[in-house]
């Protein structure tokens, strides 16, 4: 038998956000009914980063596919060194006999399947007549969120915070959302102004310490940024006053939106409202008020990874384009 070689070019031709969409909203289903297997992701710290190792079997919703990602998160890679500040890998396994179906580039993997759980959450929780979104944080991640949510949702308009005068990003996000979708843009640098106003809010930021400390009655927050212990975006009164929805219990906890509060004892287990896959089989309901202030946590599962990665190649298969190597 052989292993396929999957590159990034080719990924980035197959996994639309439509499928992305399609892909993660059928394993979060999947998840809900407890066909899947996921052990927490585990981590590597170094100096300047950290790698992640994150495995998963899915079996149910059509899926019987099995795989690890080995992914990084090293900060001063793009100043430094001219590398992604995440990069990773995906190795698809054959859940019968062990054999390692493909090997790809799982970079814009990561960032695809992330925008498509966000945009999971936004169909399941936000207004329905959502037209306006607010962006803490516009880099690489800020991008796919916004392509996945407008498969769901008629963004119209957003609104992006500058968080420092030279801040170039903002402006190359929005001269980027302007000419794709045609979407009304407006910088500020006044993250009230931004969070405000709007019927979904997206974080995509690093921070460790909370920057949003107001919204909107009926907002919908995608809470993106945090996936390692001591990050957070949001602040505690947000929570306290939201529906929060999570991912995963397990990782959540630890390094997710609600991980500094409930090691500090602000909110506790018993104020999680559900996992995302218990909406998606509605074995609990979503949004059920216009005024309620929705927040998903979104940590990044693994059945994310091999679920999308699964359908990367099973489209290059039915293709006949797949390159393979014998590895073994």
């Amino acid at each position: 038998m052989k292993t396929a070689i999957i590159k990034r070019k080719e990924i980035e031709k197959v996994l639309t956000p439509a499928l992305a969409n399609k892909t993660v909203e059928k394993v979060f289903k999947a998840h809900g009914l407890g066909q899947t297997d996921m052990p927490p992701k585990s981590y590597l710290f170094f100096e300047k980063g950290d790698l992640r190792s994150m495995p998963a079997y899915v079996h149910g919703q059509g899926f019987d596919i099995a795989g690890i990602k080995s992914v990084n998160v090293h900060t001063e890679n793009a100043s430094k060194h001219g590398l992604p500040t995440v990069m990773a890998v995906i190795i698809l396994t054959d859940p019968q006999t062990g054999f390692p179906l493909a090997v790809m580039d799982g970079t814009y993997l990561t960032s695809m399947r992330t925008g498509a759980a966000g945009a999971t959450a936004t169909k399941l929780l936000s207004r329905k007549n959502a037209k306006t979104a607010g962006f803490i944080g516009c880099g690489v991640q800020a991008r796919t969120q916004l392509m996945c949510t407008m498969e769901v949702r008629k963004i119209t308009s957003i609104k992006v915070w500058k968080f420092k005068e030279d801040d170039t990003l903002a402006d190359a996000f929005c001269r980027w959302a302007k000419r794709r979708f045609g979407v009304q843009t407006r910088i500020s640098e006044d993250i009230d102004e931004v969070s405000t106003g709007v019927e979904v809010l997206i974080t995509t930021t690093p921070s460790r310490t909370p920057l949003v400390s107001n919204v909107s009655p009926g907002t919908h927050i995608n809470a993106i940024g945090a996936d390692a212990e001591g990050k957070q975006e949001l602040n505690v009164k947000i929570l306290k006053q939201a529906k929060i929805v999570i991912d995963n219990w397990a990782q959540a906890s630890h390094s997710g939106e609600i991980n500094v509060p409930i090691h500090r004892r602000q909110i506790a287990k018993k104020n999680i409202y559900a996992e995302l896959g218990e909406i998606a089989v509605k074995k609990k309901k979503g949004r059920t008020s216009a005024g309620e202030i929705t927040v998903f946590d979104s940590t990044g599962l693994a059945i994310q990874d091999v679920s999308c990665a699964y359908a990367v190649y099973e489209t290059l298969k039915k293709q006949g384009t797949l390159r393979e190597v014998k590895l073994l």
